[in-house]
């Protein structure tokens, strides 16, 4: 968050913001689910604020009266602590609460979460679930964006929609990044409150790593590379793909990258400009962890350790910010790691099995948001995310 700014206009400007992703979408857009993986932008709208209602201004703003009383049950997410929610397969199905009214919704939590931050007393606890609640938000920003880009790009007419960055960005050289052996410090180091200071708790706690001599590339992989892995056969050659990625690959039918489709023996790729020639210098994007280790792998090389890739960053050696980087490290808890009591325990923990970590960001990454520290993860099948691949030497 930025220093400057007070609690209530950094709140405002993280709220504005998951309006603006929206602003280009027509009514008919916000309730679309095509697969479980995706909600309708609509309910992360709807969900984001049932997080500031639940755990800010019902517990906390004497005389709260909560929106609607069937709201919690429509956007609780995974939360078991709240209660009854709505099957996340399910959220498509939701035509009632309108688009409207959820925007009336987000206008009423607004109203009051502004006077609460303007006269509330804030204890540490309470700062520390207010920076929770803006990196939630932010986090959901980043699934509207990827969100959106699935609901439209999988609709026959495959629709532009204006968003606020540039998708496919021309990479500038980079050199390779040498890490000696030896002993790392990997995790976050607390230093009080403001910009730079917050994490998430499966970043925590700091703890010592022994890495070997390894290199890791500079340049994220363009579409060029990644187009000669195709033309190569790459997609039908059992070698290169781990035994689940290859059963994925042949019970999907991948031949490509999402949104890649093959017109008049040429690569196209839908994008928020709608359908354009793949651009061959711009780095791959909407690759499984499969994929980008079957490509590591024809490349006779590997993906980094989350760990490698940390101590890179962190080193300055590697610019990041462009994809999340699939790494081949299983999403597990760091030493001392303990889950907090209450529902906010559910936020990471629980999700510490059969997932494996990216690193970085993306270009829907909201500014500010990550850090080298920052652990996303998925599982190794999903594409839907602005994903890349970093290799690193054997």
């Amino acid at each position: 968050m930025i220093a400057e700014q007070t609690l209530t206009e950094q709140y405002l400007r993280v709220r504005a913001h998951s309006e603006a992703i929206c602003r280009g979408l027509e009514t008919e857009d916000y309730v679309v689910q095509p697969i479980a993986d995706v909600s309708p932008p609509k309910w992360h709208l709807g969900h984001t604020t049932w997080f500031w209602e639940t755990f800010l201004l019902a517990p906390n703003l004497p005389g709260y009266r909560v929106f609607h009383d069937d709201f919690s049950y429509v956007f609780n997410s995974y939360y078991e602590t709240v209660g009854k929610r709505v099957l996340r397969t399910n959220r498509g199905n939701l035509s009632r609460p309108t688009v409207a009214g959820v925007y009336a919704y987000r206008a009423y939590v607004d109203e009051h979460m502004s006077r609460f931050l303007d006269t509330a007393a804030f204890t540490d606890d309470l700062l520390a679930l207010i920076d929770i609640g803006l990196n939630h938000e932010q986090q959901h920003q980043e699934l509207l964006i990827t969100d959106i880009k699935y609901i439209l790009g999988h609709n026959p007419l495959l629709p532009a929609v204006e968003m606020p960055f540039v998708e496919y960005p021309t990479l500038t050289n980079a050199p390779p990044v040498s890490l000696e052996s030896g002993i790392y410090t990997i995790g976050f180091q607390r230093n009080g409150r403001g910009n730079g200071a917050f994490c998430f708790d499966n970043e925590l706690n700091p703890h010592k790593v022994y890495l070997n001599d390894t290199v890791l590339n500079g340049n994220l992989v363009t579409n060029g590379e990644y187009s000669a892995f195709i033309e190569s056969g790459g997609y039908q050659n059992f070698r290169y793909w781990l035994s689940d990625g290859w059963a994925w690959v042949n019970a999907n039918g991948v031949q490509a990258p999402l949104y890649w489709h093959r017109i008049d023996g040429n690569w196209w790729y839908y994008t928020f400009d709608g359908l354009q020639p793949v651009d061959p210098d711009a780095p791959v994007s909407h690759v499984s962890q499969y994929e980008a280790d079957a490509y590591a792998r024809w490349k006779g090389q590997r993906l980094p350790t989350e760990f490698e890739w940390e101590a890179a960053a962190q080193s300055g050696g590697i610019n990041w910010g462009t994809r999340w980087e699939w790494t081949n490290s299983a999403y597990l808890p760091y030493p001392g790691f303990v889950t907090a009591e209450g529902a906010v325990g559910e936020y990471n923990g629980k999700f510490m099995s059969g997932q494996l970590v990216l690193r970085g960001a993306s270009v829907a990454t909201p500014e500010g948001h990550s850090r080298p520290t920052y652990r996303n993860f998925f599982q190794p099948d999903k594409q839907w995310q602005f994903t890349g691949i970093r290799l690193a030497n054997l």
